[in-house]
């Protein structure tokens, strides 16, 4: 009898894929449930939209690359540090990526915003302390680009958008992502650290 296995990484992004797609195209209704929003989170309520909004996107390109990020860094960080360690950062950049927004728009009732973006980021620079010269193809570049200069784009590109507050994507979060998985290569593997300098 053949036994199937599912990676951590294939796991979420089939499920974050599907709660996405219901949310946007058959359950509109779960979009807001689900969006994080500082002024009611920071008043007792919806807390659990700290990670809840990890699970749902803005629109379908919003989704598109953001399971694409998942797939191409998550499934070989995955091998490295392990499913369980890979969920632990995950859950945690979910989190920890929202917290500053938390308190800058802890007095905007209008601020609302969904993704994983935040964990997205972590698995991206987590990936990038382990292999920061593993070159990546894309599909507006058609040059191999080094995983670290990748890193740096896309972290310019997160500061230019995060600038337009009437967004649903929480560009904020790329940055808070990037620093936890950072600290938690660190943490977890300093080895790793000391091979990259």
């Amino acid at each position: 009898m053949q036994h199937f296995s599912f990676s951590a990484t294939a796991v979420l992004l089939v499920v974050t894929t599907a709660v996405s797609l219901i949310a946007l195209y058959m359950a509109p209704r779960l979009l807001d449930q689900c969006a994080f929003r500082p002024y009611a989170v920071w008043r007792g309520q919806q807390r659990d939209s700290l990670y809840l909004a990890g699970f749902v996107h803005a629109n379908l390109l919003h989704l598109a690359v953001n399971m694409w990020c998942l797939w191409m860094f998550g499934t070989v960080l995955e091998r490295r540090i392990g499913a369980t360690w890979f969920i632990v950062l995950y859950v945690l950049a979910l989190v920890t990526s929202h917290l500053p927004t938390l308190f800058k728009e802890r007095n905007n009732p209008r601020y609302a915003s969904v993704g994983a973006s935040g964990a997205i980021s972590a698995v991206l620079f987590a990936y990038i302390v382990y292999f920061p010269t593993s070159e990546l193809y894309l599909l507006f570049l058609p040059i191999p680009i080094q995983a670290w200069i990748f890193g740096i784009l896309y972290l310019a590109y997160s500061a230019y958008a995060g600038r337009d507050r009437g967004s649903r994507i929480n560009h904020d979060a790329h940055f808070w992502g990037a620093v936890t998985g950072l600290l938690f290569v660190l943490v977890l593997d300093p080895g790793a650290w000391a091979r990259l300098l």
